[in-house]
C-alpha cells in the first residue's frame, strides 16, 4: 500500500481525511507564467498565472485572484502544493496571483516545525499586497486589478481576512493602511478565522501558539492579527468550509461568521456536507467549483 493511502483499518473520518489530502497532493506542480518578486528574499516572490484562452468567461479583461496557501505557516507548505488550484482557476478565467510569503523556520523533525515567522510572515503579505497592482500590470496586462478576490486556504485564510483588515488595525500598526483595500471581497477557505478558539482547540499541533509565541508575546500579537477581532471590515467576504473538516473545525469559521454579525456585518458562510479540508483547493473534488463560484459572485 503506498505511503499516502488511506488505512482501510482506520476510522471512516479518518481515512476519508488522508484520501482526501492524498488527491489534493497528487497533482503535478503547474509552473507559472511568469514570477515576480516584491523583495529580496527568496520566498518575496509572486507566481502568476493568466487566465486560458478557452476560458468560458463574460468577456472583458480577467478579474484578478490573489492567492495566499495555507499550511499553518509552516516552512514545509509552500506556495507550490497550490499551483494546481491556481492552474484551475485561470481555467475558470481568472488571472491569478500565487504569493510566497516566509514562514516558520523549517526542521527535519515534522512534529517539531515552527509555524510563522514574527513579524516578517506578516510584513510579506502586506508588502506583496502592496505591490501587486503595479507587478500585476506587468506581469499580466490583461488582468483587472480594480476586481481583484483575494482567496486563502486554512492559515492562509487568515492571512487573507487580515490583509482585507488592515485599515481597522490598532493605530500603532506598522501594517495599518489609511484605507480599505481595493478588493471585491475575499473567499476564505477553511480558515483559521478565530484564532482565540483555534489555539484553545490545539488546531494544526498548537500552530497559533507557536505564530503567536509566549504568553505576555501573544497579548500584544493577537488584536493585530486575529480577524475575529478586526471586524467590521466592510469588505465583503465569504467563507467555504467543509463540515468534516478535521484539520481546521468548522467551528472556528461559524464563530467568525457569527463576531462579524455581532459587529454588524455579514460574512457569508456555505458549510459543504461530507467535505475535509483539502477538496476546496482539489481540481479533482466536486467542491473546488463550489469555491470558483464563489469568487465569480464576488468578481463579476
Amino acid at each position: 500500500m503506498p505511503d499516502d493511502a488511506p488505512d482501510p483499518g482506520a476510522p471512516e473520518g479518518t481515512s476519508r481525511s488522508a484520501a482526501e489530502e492524498a488527491s489534493a497532493f497528487s497533482h503535478p506542480v503547474v509552473p507559472p507564467d511568469a514570477t515576480a518578486s516584491y523583495g529580496d528574499h527568496p520566498d518575496q516572490v509572486i507566481d502568476w498565472y493568466a487566465p486560458r484562452e478557452d476560458a468560458a468567461v463574460p468577456g472583458g479583461p480577467a478579474p484578478l485572484v490573489v492567492l495566499l496557501h495555507g499550511g499553518a505557516w509552516r516552512a514545509r507548505y509552500d506556495r507550490q502544493h497550490v499551483s494546481p488550484f491556481a492552474a484551475y482557476l485561470a481555467h475558470r478565467g481568472f488571472a491569478v496571483a500565487n504569493v510566497e510569503y516566509r514562514r516558520g523556520a523549517a526542521t527535519d523533525d515534522a512534529a517539531g516545525a515552527v509555524a510563522g515567522r514574527w513579524p516578517d510572515t506578516f510584513d510579506d503579505v502586506a508588502a506583496a499586497l502592496d505591490a501587486l497592482p503595479a507587478l500585476a500590470r506587468e506581469a499580466l496586462p490583461g488582468a483587472d486589478t480594480r476586481r481583484t478576490v483575494l482567496v486563502g486556504h486554512s492559515a492562509g485564510g487568515q492571512l487573507a481576512l487580515w490583509a482585507a483588515a488592515r485599515h481597522v488595525l490598532p493605530a500603532d500598526s506598522p501594517w495599518r493602511t489609511g484605507a480599505p483595500a481595493e478588493l471585491r471581497g475575499v473567499v476564505a477557505l477553511a480558515p483559521l478565522a478565530d484564532l482565540a478558539l483555534a489555539e484553545d482547540m490545539g488546531v494544526c499541533g498548537n500552530a497559533v501558539a507557536q505564530l503567536l509565541g509566549d504568553p505576555e508575546d501573544a497579548k500584544e500579537r493577537r488584536p493585530c492579527v486575529d480577524p475575529a477581532v478586526l471586524l467590521p471590515t466592510g469588505i465583503a467576504t465569504a467563507l467555504v468550509q467543509g463540515r468534516a473538516d478535521d484539520v481546521v473545525p468548522p467551528q472556528i469559521a461559524e464563530s467568525f461568521a457569527a463576531a462579524a454579525a455581532q459587529a454588524g456585518e455579514v460574512a457569508g458562510l456555505t458549510l459543504l456536507e461530507d467535505v475535509g479540508h483539502f477538496p476546496l483547493i482539489d481540481p479533482a473534488a466536486d467542491a473546488c467549483a463550489v469555491v470558483a463560484e464563489e469568487i465569480a459572485q464576488l468578481a463579476w
